[in-house]
Protein backbone atom coordinates (compact mmCIF):
# COMPACT_ATOMS: atom_id res chain seq x y z
CA UNK A 1 0.00 0.00 0.00
CA UNK A 2 2.95 2.18 0.28
CA UNK A 3 4.17 3.64 -2.49
CA UNK A 4 7.87 2.71 -3.59
CA UNK A 5 9.50 6.42 -2.68
CA UNK A 6 11.90 4.23 -0.53
CA UNK A 7 13.19 2.78 -2.80
CA UNK A 8 13.43 5.54 -5.08
CA UNK A 9 15.45 7.52 -3.17
CA UNK A 10 17.19 5.01 -0.79
CA UNK A 11 20.44 6.72 -1.88
CA UNK A 12 19.63 9.47 0.06
CA UNK A 13 18.84 8.87 3.40
CA UNK A 14 19.71 5.51 5.83
CA UNK A 15 16.62 5.11 7.43
CA UNK A 16 17.85 3.64 10.50
CA UNK A 17 19.92 7.15 10.89
CA UNK A 18 16.18 8.86 10.68
CA UNK A 19 14.47 6.75 12.90
CA UNK A 20 16.80 3.85 15.28
CA UNK A 21 13.62 2.74 17.06
CA UNK A 22 11.95 1.51 13.44
CA UNK A 23 13.00 -0.62 10.49
CA UNK A 24 11.70 -1.23 7.31
CA UNK A 25 10.87 -4.10 5.74
CA UNK A 26 9.28 -6.26 3.10
CA UNK A 27 5.46 -7.40 3.66
CA UNK A 28 4.57 -9.55 0.45
CA UNK A 29 3.61 -8.87 -3.14
CA UNK A 30 0.42 -7.23 -2.55
CA UNK A 31 1.34 -4.51 0.24
CA UNK A 32 5.31 -3.86 -0.42
CA UNK A 33 6.98 -2.63 2.84
CA UNK A 34 5.79 -1.23 5.86
CA UNK A 35 7.29 0.42 8.83
CA UNK A 36 7.86 -1.97 12.03
CA UNK A 37 8.86 -1.08 15.96
CA UNK A 38 12.12 -2.39 17.06
CA UNK A 39 11.32 -1.42 20.63
CA UNK A 40 8.10 -0.55 22.79
CA UNK A 41 6.57 2.05 21.53
CA UNK A 42 4.29 4.43 24.69
CA UNK A 43 1.38 5.63 23.41
CA UNK A 44 1.64 9.58 23.15
CA UNK A 45 5.14 8.99 22.35
CA UNK A 46 7.17 10.24 19.71
CA UNK A 47 8.34 7.47 17.25
CA UNK A 48 10.65 9.51 15.30
CA UNK A 49 11.11 13.12 13.95
CA UNK A 50 12.03 13.13 10.08
CA UNK A 51 13.45 15.91 7.38
CA UNK A 52 11.34 15.71 3.91
CA UNK A 53 13.48 14.86 1.09
CA UNK A 54 12.05 17.92 -0.47
CA UNK A 55 8.93 20.02 -0.15
CA UNK A 56 7.09 23.11 -1.74
CA UNK A 57 4.29 25.53 -1.05
CA UNK A 58 1.64 25.46 -3.05
CA UNK A 59 1.28 27.76 -5.99
CA UNK A 60 -1.92 29.22 -5.38
CA UNK A 61 -1.14 29.61 -1.68
CA UNK A 62 2.17 31.46 -2.46
CA UNK A 63 0.19 33.67 -5.46
CA UNK A 64 -2.27 34.97 -2.45
CA UNK A 65 0.89 36.25 -0.89
CA UNK A 66 1.11 33.61 2.50
CA UNK A 67 4.93 33.85 2.52
CA UNK A 68 6.95 30.73 3.79
CA UNK A 69 10.48 29.99 3.47
CA UNK A 70 11.34 28.31 0.08
CA UNK A 71 13.34 25.65 1.83
CA UNK A 72 11.61 24.59 5.23
CA UNK A 73 7.93 26.65 4.38
CA UNK A 74 8.00 28.11 8.20
CA UNK A 75 6.17 31.08 8.22
CA UNK A 76 7.92 34.52 6.95
CA UNK A 77 5.52 36.75 7.87
CA UNK A 78 4.77 38.53 12.12
CA UNK A 79 1.94 37.58 13.25
CA UNK A 80 0.95 41.23 13.25
CA UNK A 81 1.34 41.12 9.67
CA UNK A 82 0.21 37.62 9.12
CA UNK A 83 -3.25 39.20 11.20
CA UNK A 84 -3.54 42.51 9.41
CA UNK A 85 -3.80 40.33 6.12
CA UNK A 86 -5.83 37.90 6.83
CA UNK A 87 -8.28 40.50 8.29
CA UNK A 88 -7.90 42.92 6.36
CA UNK A 89 -6.99 45.92 8.71
CA UNK A 90 -3.82 47.42 8.08
CA UNK A 91 -3.85 49.23 11.07
CA UNK A 92 -4.48 45.94 13.36
CA UNK A 93 -1.87 45.58 16.72
CA UNK A 94 -1.63 42.70 18.39
CA UNK A 95 -0.95 42.43 22.09
CA UNK A 96 2.27 40.47 23.64
CA UNK A 97 3.90 41.14 20.05
CA UNK A 98 7.45 39.88 21.97
CA UNK A 99 5.54 36.11 21.40
CA UNK A 100 6.18 36.03 18.09
CA UNK A 101 8.66 33.99 17.03
CA UNK A 102 9.22 34.92 13.63
CA UNK A 103 12.83 36.81 13.25
CA UNK A 104 12.91 38.84 10.01
CA UNK A 105 16.54 39.94 10.79
CA UNK A 106 17.30 36.82 10.27
CA UNK A 107 15.79 36.54 6.41
CA UNK A 108 17.58 36.07 3.72
CA UNK A 109 17.04 36.23 -0.49
CA UNK A 110 18.15 34.85 -3.63
CA UNK A 111 20.00 37.98 -4.80
CA UNK A 112 19.23 36.35 -7.93
CA UNK A 113 15.35 35.32 -7.97
CA UNK A 114 14.39 36.92 -4.81
CA UNK A 115 13.04 33.94 -3.44
CA UNK A 116 12.64 34.29 0.44
CA UNK A 117 14.31 31.86 3.01
CA UNK A 118 14.02 32.31 6.99
CA UNK A 119 17.54 32.04 7.52
CA UNK A 120 21.14 31.50 5.86
CA UNK A 121 20.96 28.19 6.81
CA UNK A 122 17.93 27.91 4.88
CA UNK A 123 19.24 29.43 2.14
CA UNK A 124 22.60 27.58 1.75
CA UNK A 125 20.33 24.07 1.97
CA UNK A 126 18.17 25.41 -0.58
CA UNK A 127 21.52 26.17 -2.72
CA UNK A 128 22.97 22.58 -2.08
CA UNK A 129 20.17 20.60 -2.67
CA UNK A 130 18.13 21.75 -5.68
CA UNK A 131 18.20 25.97 -5.84
CA UNK A 132 20.93 26.16 -8.35
CA UNK A 133 19.44 24.45 -10.65
CA UNK A 134 15.99 25.84 -10.05
CA UNK A 135 17.12 29.27 -9.52
CA UNK A 136 15.58 31.46 -12.63
CA UNK A 137 17.70 34.26 -12.10
CA UNK A 138 17.01 37.43 -13.84
CA UNK A 139 13.95 35.61 -15.36
CA UNK A 140 11.82 35.29 -12.14
CA UNK A 141 9.21 37.21 -13.31
CA UNK A 142 9.48 36.24 -17.42
CA UNK A 143 6.19 33.88 -17.93
CA UNK A 144 7.76 32.50 -21.09
CA UNK A 145 10.61 30.72 -18.87
CA UNK A 146 9.94 26.83 -18.77
CA UNK A 147 9.53 26.68 -15.29
CA UNK A 148 7.30 29.58 -15.55
CA UNK A 149 5.15 28.07 -18.08
CA UNK A 150 5.07 24.62 -16.12
CA UNK A 151 3.56 26.60 -12.67
CA UNK A 152 1.17 28.34 -14.78
CA UNK A 153 0.10 24.52 -16.55
CA UNK A 154 -0.40 23.13 -13.00
CA UNK A 155 -2.18 25.89 -11.66
CA UNK A 156 -4.56 26.02 -14.61
CA UNK A 157 -5.35 22.22 -13.90
CA UNK A 158 -6.07 22.50 -10.07
CA UNK A 159 -7.63 25.37 -8.34
CA UNK A 160 -7.87 26.40 -4.74
CA UNK A 161 -8.41 25.08 -2.37
CA UNK A 162 -5.48 22.95 -3.01
CA UNK A 163 -5.03 21.21 0.62
CA UNK A 164 -7.92 20.04 3.40
CA UNK A 165 -6.13 16.76 4.05
CA UNK A 166 -2.89 14.64 2.89
CA UNK A 167 -5.07 12.97 0.22
CA UNK A 168 -4.95 16.39 -1.77
CA UNK A 169 -2.05 14.70 -4.39
CA UNK A 170 -3.85 11.68 -4.62
CA UNK A 171 -6.73 13.65 -5.73
CA UNK A 172 -4.35 14.95 -8.67
CA UNK A 173 -2.86 12.15 -9.58
CA UNK A 174 -7.02 10.76 -9.72
CA UNK A 175 -8.32 13.83 -11.89
CA UNK A 176 -5.35 15.10 -13.73
CA UNK A 177 -6.57 14.31 -17.20
CA UNK A 178 -3.63 12.13 -19.88
CA UNK A 179 -3.55 15.30 -22.09
CA UNK A 180 -2.91 17.72 -19.21
CA UNK A 181 -0.18 14.89 -18.03
CA UNK A 182 1.59 15.24 -21.46
CA UNK A 183 1.30 19.03 -20.96
CA UNK A 184 3.24 18.57 -17.64
CA UNK A 185 5.47 16.34 -18.88
CA UNK A 186 6.87 18.37 -21.94
CA UNK A 187 7.16 21.25 -19.53
CA UNK A 188 8.97 19.56 -16.82
CA UNK A 189 11.54 18.38 -19.67
CA UNK A 190 11.73 21.90 -21.06
CA UNK A 191 12.65 23.08 -17.62
CA UNK A 192 14.90 20.31 -16.07
CA UNK A 193 15.99 17.80 -17.96
CA UNK A 194 19.45 15.62 -17.36
CA UNK A 195 20.68 12.85 -19.28
CA UNK A 196 21.69 10.68 -15.86
CA UNK A 197 18.04 11.11 -14.89
CA UNK A 198 16.60 10.55 -18.38
CA UNK A 199 13.85 7.70 -16.67
CA UNK A 200 12.04 10.47 -15.29
CA UNK A 201 11.48 12.40 -18.87
CA UNK A 202 10.09 9.88 -21.11
CA UNK A 203 6.37 9.28 -20.40
CA UNK A 204 6.51 6.25 -18.00
CA UNK A 205 8.79 7.32 -15.75
CA UNK A 206 7.20 10.62 -15.57
CA UNK A 207 3.82 8.99 -14.70
CA UNK A 208 5.54 7.35 -12.13
CA UNK A 209 7.04 10.27 -10.58
CA UNK A 210 3.55 12.34 -10.63
CA UNK A 211 1.80 8.81 -8.80
CA UNK A 212 4.78 8.54 -6.30
CA UNK A 213 4.52 12.22 -5.23
CA UNK A 214 0.92 11.98 -5.14
CA UNK A 215 0.39 8.56 -3.03
CA UNK A 216 3.23 9.92 -0.47
CA UNK A 217 2.85 13.84 0.10
CA UNK A 218 2.10 14.74 3.42
CA UNK A 219 0.45 18.22 3.70
CA UNK A 220 2.49 21.26 5.10
CA UNK A 221 0.68 23.96 7.07
CA UNK A 222 2.91 26.81 8.94
CA UNK A 223 1.56 30.16 10.51
CA UNK A 224 3.08 32.39 12.74
CA UNK A 225 -0.55 33.76 13.97
CA UNK A 226 -1.35 30.07 15.19
CA UNK A 227 2.22 30.18 16.72
CA UNK A 228 1.68 33.76 18.78
CA UNK A 229 -2.00 32.46 20.07
CA UNK A 230 0.05 29.38 21.45
CA UNK A 231 2.26 31.30 22.93
CA UNK A 232 -0.64 33.35 24.37
CA UNK A 233 -2.04 30.71 25.59
CA UNK A 234 0.82 29.67 27.56
CA UNK A 235 1.18 32.44 29.44
CA UNK A 236 0.39 33.20 32.84
CA UNK A 237 -1.79 36.01 33.18
CA UNK A 238 -4.34 38.13 36.13
CA UNK A 239 -8.34 36.68 35.49
CA UNK A 240 -9.10 39.89 33.82
CA UNK A 241 -6.53 40.23 31.51
CA UNK A 242 -6.86 36.66 30.33
CA UNK A 243 -10.33 37.46 29.95
CA UNK A 244 -9.02 40.46 27.56
CA UNK A 245 -6.89 38.56 25.50
CA UNK A 246 -9.07 35.45 24.86
CA UNK A 247 -11.89 38.01 23.96
CA UNK A 248 -9.43 39.41 21.54
CA UNK A 249 -8.09 36.77 19.80
CA UNK A 250 -11.82 35.46 19.47
CA UNK A 251 -12.96 38.72 17.56
CA UNK A 252 -9.64 38.31 15.67
CA UNK A 253 -10.54 34.76 14.24
CA UNK A 254 -13.96 36.11 13.69
CA UNK A 255 -12.37 38.85 11.76
CA UNK A 256 -10.46 36.36 9.62
CA UNK A 257 -12.95 34.39 8.88
CA UNK A 258 -15.14 37.20 7.48
CA UNK A 259 -12.66 38.43 5.66
CA UNK A 260 -10.30 35.16 4.34
CA UNK A 261 -12.43 32.10 5.21
CA UNK A 262 -10.93 29.12 6.61
CA UNK A 263 -7.15 29.36 5.16
CA UNK A 264 -4.83 30.89 7.51
CA UNK A 265 -1.71 28.75 6.79
CA UNK A 266 1.45 29.29 4.29
CA UNK A 267 0.43 25.28 3.27
CA UNK A 268 2.54 23.09 0.85
CA UNK A 269 3.67 19.09 0.92
CA UNK A 270 6.81 16.81 1.28
CA UNK A 271 8.09 13.71 0.52
CA UNK A 272 9.49 11.77 3.80
CA UNK A 273 11.68 8.57 3.01
CA UNK A 274 10.67 6.87 6.51
CA UNK A 275 7.23 7.54 6.91
CA UNK A 276 6.12 7.01 3.40
CA UNK A 277 6.88 3.50 4.53
CA UNK A 278 3.81 3.87 6.69
CA UNK A 279 1.38 1.54 5.23
CA UNK A 280 -2.65 2.26 6.07
CA UNK A 281 -5.55 1.19 8.53
CA UNK A 282 -8.50 2.83 9.23
CA UNK A 283 -7.62 1.87 12.70
CA UNK A 284 -4.15 3.27 12.70
CA UNK A 285 -1.62 3.53 15.81
CA UNK A 286 0.24 6.28 14.62
CA UNK A 287 0.04 9.85 13.24
CA UNK A 288 2.24 12.49 11.52
CA UNK A 289 1.73 16.01 12.71
CA UNK A 290 3.24 19.43 12.08
CA UNK A 291 4.26 20.73 15.92
CA UNK A 292 7.66 22.60 15.05
CA UNK A 293 5.50 25.01 12.66
CA UNK A 294 7.93 23.70 10.23
CA UNK A 295 8.52 20.76 7.87
CA UNK A 296 9.74 18.65 10.63
CA UNK A 297 7.34 15.92 10.74
CA UNK A 298 6.63 13.74 13.83
CA UNK A 299 5.37 10.77 14.08
CA UNK A 300 3.86 9.49 17.39
CA UNK A 301 1.76 6.60 18.41
CA UNK A 302 -1.53 6.65 19.32
CA UNK A 303 -1.77 3.47 21.63
CA UNK A 304 1.28 1.51 22.98
CA UNK A 305 3.04 -0.65 20.27
CA UNK A 306 4.77 -3.81 20.63
CA UNK A 307 8.52 -4.50 19.34
CA UNK A 308 7.70 -6.24 15.71
CA UNK A 309 4.15 -5.11 15.30
CA UNK A 310 3.58 -3.04 12.26
CA UNK A 311 3.46 0.96 12.72
CA UNK A 312 0.48 1.97 10.39
CA UNK A 313 -1.03 5.76 9.77
CA UNK A 314 -4.75 6.34 7.89
CA UNK A 315 -5.17 7.75 4.39
CA UNK A 316 -8.46 8.53 5.56
CA UNK A 317 -9.26 11.84 8.11
CA UNK A 318 -11.46 11.02 11.34
CA UNK A 319 -14.51 11.65 9.32
CA UNK A 320 -13.97 9.16 6.99
CA UNK A 321 -12.78 6.28 8.98
CA UNK A 322 -15.90 6.45 10.75
CA UNK A 323 -17.68 5.56 8.00
CA UNK A 324 -19.28 2.09 6.30
CA UNK A 325 -16.29 -0.67 4.74
CA UNK A 326 -17.69 0.00 1.53
CA UNK A 327 -17.89 3.56 1.42
CA UNK A 328 -14.13 3.54 2.85
CA UNK A 329 -12.85 0.59 0.23
CA UNK A 330 -14.53 3.45 -2.68
CA UNK A 331 -12.43 6.48 -1.42
CA UNK A 332 -8.94 4.38 -0.57
CA UNK A 333 -9.61 2.50 -4.39
CA UNK A 334 -10.45 5.78 -6.18
CA UNK A 335 -7.38 8.13 -4.60
CA UNK A 336 -4.96 5.09 -3.36
CA UNK A 337 -5.72 2.35 -6.02
CA UNK A 338 -5.93 -0.45 -3.25
CA UNK A 339 -8.59 -2.67 -0.97
CA UNK A 340 -7.64 -2.37 2.54
CA UNK A 341 -7.30 -5.86 4.26
CA UNK A 342 -7.00 -3.94 7.77
CA UNK A 343 -8.22 -5.49 11.10
CA UNK A 344 -11.35 -3.49 11.11
CA UNK A 345 -12.33 -3.85 7.51
CA UNK A 346 -11.96 -7.86 7.83
CA UNK A 347 -14.13 -7.48 10.95
CA UNK A 348 -16.73 -5.87 8.94
CA UNK A 349 -16.60 -8.19 5.44
CA UNK A 350 -20.20 -9.43 6.13
CA UNK A 351 -21.14 -5.57 5.96
CA UNK A 352 -23.40 -4.67 3.03
CA UNK A 353 -22.00 -2.85 -0.38
CA UNK A 354 -23.51 0.33 -0.01
CA UNK A 355 -21.85 3.63 0.77
CA UNK A 356 -22.39 5.92 3.63
CA UNK A 357 -24.07 8.63 1.60
CA UNK A 358 -26.34 5.49 0.15
CA UNK A 359 -27.09 4.39 3.54
CA UNK A 360 -27.81 7.87 4.39
CA UNK A 361 -30.26 7.92 1.31
CA UNK A 362 -31.93 5.13 2.40
CA UNK A 363 -32.72 6.09 5.72
CA UNK A 364 -33.79 9.46 4.02
CA UNK A 365 -36.10 7.68 1.85
CA UNK A 366 -37.54 5.71 4.75
CA UNK A 367 -38.35 8.80 7.16
CA UNK A 368 -39.80 10.17 3.99
CA UNK A 369 -41.88 6.89 3.49
CA UNK A 370 -42.94 6.89 7.41
CA UNK A 371 -43.96 10.72 7.10
CA UNK A 372 -46.42 9.70 4.18
CA UNK A 373 -47.59 6.80 5.53
CA UNK A 374 -48.38 8.83 9.24
CA UNK A 375 -50.29 11.36 6.59
CA UNK A 376 -52.11 8.91 4.93
CA UNK A 377 -53.04 7.37 8.02
CA UNK A 378 -53.70 11.14 9.47
CA UNK A 379 -56.01 11.97 6.61
CA UNK A 380 -58.25 8.84 6.97
CA UNK A 381 -58.49 9.68 10.60
CA UNK A 382 -59.76 12.90 9.53
CA UNK A 383 -61.87 11.32 6.73
CA UNK A 384 -63.47 9.03 9.38
CA UNK A 385 -64.54 11.93 11.38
Amino acid sequence: MAAPVHDMFSFCVDPDKVAGGVEVRFIDNIKGKGLFAKRSIKKGEVIFIERPLVCAQFLWNALYRYKACDYCLRALETAEENARRLAGNPALSLPYPELCPVQPQHHQVCPHCQVMYCSAECRQAAADQYHRALCLGPSYEDPDHPVNKLKDAWRSMHYPPETSSIMLLARMVATVQQGQLTVLQSLFKEALYDDQLSRWFVPEGFRSLFALVGTNGQGIGTSSLSQWVHACDAVELPAQQRAQLDSFIDQLYKDIERETGDFLNSEGSGLFLVQSSCNHSCVPNAEASFPDNNFLLHLSALCDIDPGQEICISYLDCCQRGRSRHSRHKTLRENYMFVCSCAKCVSQTDEPDVTSEEEEDDEEEEAEAEGATEGDEMEDEMTDV
